[in-house]
């Protein structure tokens, strides 16, 4: 697998594109000789209207920069979507990585929309930044999954921690879309000290996660469903939004909804009652009250 701050992304990316495109979506016939996976070089050549000399180079790390009409010429060639494409026009016309980098500045979501999330009693909420760590999330959230505390990182914890496999039903299909969504939200700046230590650890720790890496697929996949088996309240299926904060540099504003009147909304009820603290002098719950930080709880 190309190392995350390899100059040479742009050449792993075409690679690894160019071995899942089956010759006959392409309008090739296979002649039963291949003795590797995809199109050949020449191949997307010819169907991106390079010399097969230009693509080698490209490949081979030769070429870091071309234009982007040959990048879109070979995008159509190796059937990329929009995204994917856009990922692509990325890599090759991002500047090469310079010694002396500037650390980024460390994220923190607003107070607005701290204050927004916390007055949704039946909304589970969280902020996540570009590289999806939590920066904020709303109580109903926190009793929702571990994974959603200040603090953690849910790609991380996606692949990594054992409650999430027991919590998603459909762990296999949620972190085939977490990946893509990484390499979507990082997009071309693949040198970029956080998003290189990630990847490390999860390469190191997940053979999961290095197949799915391995892929280069990107897709920023904004609306879903996630299916769950709750240990307290049992299985929800809950609908997804992820929505991108204007001006806050990359961070993503995730909500969870059931359908009205399910049996999911039912759920939603209940564990948003199980974890209300009471209300003064009462006994009863309060789930409008706001959710303690785990990172100073006691």
């Amino acid at each position: 697998m190309t190392a995350v701050g390899d100059p040479g992304a742009l050449a792993g990316y075409l690679r690894a594109r160019r071995e899942l495109v089956r010759p006959a979506d392409a309008g090739i016939p296979d002649d039963g000789k291949r003795r590797v996976p995809g199109l050949r070089r020449e191949e997307v050549a010819f169907l991106a209207g390079v010399s097969s000399d230009y693509y080698v180079r490209l490949e081979q790390g030769r070429d870091r920069h071309p234009s982007e009409q040959v990048l879109v010429s070979i995008a159509g060639a190796l059937r990329l979507d929009e995204e994917a494409t856009a990922y692509l026009i990325g890599l090759g016309t991002a500047p090469q990585a310079t010694r002396g980098r500037r650390a980024r500045r460390p994220e923190k979501a607003g107070d607005g929309i701290r204050t927004l999330i916390g007055t949704w009693p039946l909304t589970p909420a969280y902020v996540h930044g570009r590289y999806m760590d939590v920066l904020a999330a709303n109580r109903l959230a926190l009793a929702l999954s571990p994974a959603y505390a200040p603090g953690r990182n849910t790609i991380l914890d996606a692949f990594l921690l054992p409650e999430l496999r027991e919590l998603h039903t459909d762990w296999e299909d949620m972190t085939a879309r977490v990946v893509p969504y990484l390499r979507a939200a990082a997009g071309a700046d693949v040198d970029d000290p956080r998003l290189v230590e990630l990847i490390g650890e999860l390469s190191l720790r997940s053979e999961r996660f290095r197949r799915l890496w391995a892929r280069h697929d990107v897709r920023h996949k904004s609306t879903g469903t996630s299916l769950l088996r709750h240990p307290q309240v049992g299985p929800l299926e809950l609908h997804y939004e992820k929505l991108l904060i204007p001006g806050s540099a990359g961070q993503t504003l995730v909500t969870y909804h059931a359908r009205p009147g399910s049996d999911s909304e039912d759920r939603l009820r209940l564990l948003a009652s199980l974890d209300a603290p009471a209300r003064p002098g009462t006994g009863t719950p309060d789930p409008s009250a706001p959710a303690a930080d785990p990172r100073t709880a006691r």
